[in-house]
């Protein structure tokens, strides 16, 4: 059997889709399998075990820029990939994509798979449609039932490891500023919207706090630029007031190019403290884990389906902002984190879930 599993998502969703891989190459260890990904997340499943072969292709739009070799490099592949004549093509995702739908008709395949909305089909040969308030990770698992292949008795968590050199980065780095392996948090600011990200006072609370409770230093991590940057938002305006005045131990590190080598410093943390997102994601199986914030799950992702899905990390949700978060909540769970990682920390774990505003 050959199968071309689509993602064309962000990282975090990638991450996100690795237990269905696992799972798929468990069930049908003669498959062959393909995972067609684009040039922004195709590394989180590059080198997996559970892979044949990684199609990657250029997305045709970067933020406000139209790439036109793009659209032709994907033809080229399609026509690829047609050749190939796959058994089974599956649209992955927790999510109904008419996008995604049409990339995995393309293909061609004998029989294509994906979720639709309710009484629809979509000219696919095995619809499904989406429960509600399914994680993401429970969600693709779902999409081989039409191979024959249900969901696991267990949980099967999300795998990465970051390479060497990324690793060797960090190493270099934390050793650089003085800090040793275990030995202090990080506290990102990575999301797109303000009101996911903790305030400066609450970063000058809890980085205080990390010190005199557990004796950890912090390193914020910020996306460089301007706030209004149309790509991705950068938060080089909101930290000035902190670094104007930083203490000992606070220790910034601004990733000038690109955020995914701090991979290699998240590895080397207690643990992380970080907004929902991609980079949330990968933290949370780092071998110290992830607090994730959300924020306005009413109009953003909802814990239920995309809450960090590994053994030491967990999630607090705030109403509105992530400025209504009491710092005993927090400190509460990053305790329980660490304690889980094998870290100092006290007992106990506290639910993730709303707080009032």
């Amino acid at each position: 059997m050959k199968i071309l599993v689509l993602k064309r998502d962000k990282i975090g969703d990638m991450l996100l889709m690795t237990p269905m891989l696992r799972h798929l190459r468990a069930a049908l260890p003669d498959a062959r399998i393909h995972v067609l990904a684009n040039d922004y997340n195709a590394w989180v499943v590059e080198g997996n075990p559970n892979i044949d072969r990684l199609w990657v292709y250029p997305r045709a739009r970067h933020g406000a820029q139209f790439r036109p070799s793009a659209v032709i490099a994907q033809l080229r592949q399609l026509l690829q990939l047609r050749r190939e004549r796959y058994d089974f093509a599956i649209a992955a995702g927790g999510v109904v994509s008419p996008r995604a739908v049409r990339r995995a008709l393309r293909v061609g395949a004998a029989r294509t798979v994906a979720y639709c909305r309710d009484g629809e089909d979509a000219g696919l040969s095995d619809p499904l449609t989406l429960p509600p308030r399914l994680h993401e990770v429970e969600a693709n698992l779902n999409l081989l039932t039409p191979l024959g292949v249900p969901p696991p008795a267990g949980v099967i968590h999300p795998e990465y490891t970051p390479p060497a050199d990324w690793l060797d980065f960090g190493r270099r780095w934390v050793a650089g500023q003085g800090l040793r392996p275990g030995g202090f948090v990080v506290l990102g600011l990575n999301a797109r919207r303000v009101k996911r990200k903790p305030t400066p006072d609450q970063i000058r609370r809890w980085s205080q706090a990390f010190r005199e409770r557990w004796g950890l230093d912090t390193v914020l991590m910020w996306q460089p630029g301007e706030w209004d940057d149309r790509v991705y938002p950068g938060d080089d305006e909101m930290v000035k007031p902190l670094l104007a005045e930083a203490p000992a131990w606070l220790h910034p590190f601004r990733h000038e190019d690109s955020v995914f080598p701090a991979l290699g410093i998240i590895w080397q943390a207690a643990t992380s403290v970080f907004p929902d997102g991609g980079i949330a994601h990968l933290a949370s199986v780092s071998p110290g884990g992830v607090l994730a914030l959300f924020a306005e799950t009413d109009v953003s992702p909802h814990p239920d389906n995309w809450r960090p899905y590994a053994p030491c990390s967990g999630y607090l949700e705030a109403v509105r902002t992530v400025a209504e978060l009491s710092d005993d909540d927090v400190l509460a769970r990053v305790a329980a984190n660490l304690e889980c990682a094998g870290r100092p920390g006290r007992a106990g774990e506290p639910e993730g879930g709303t707080y009032p505003r």
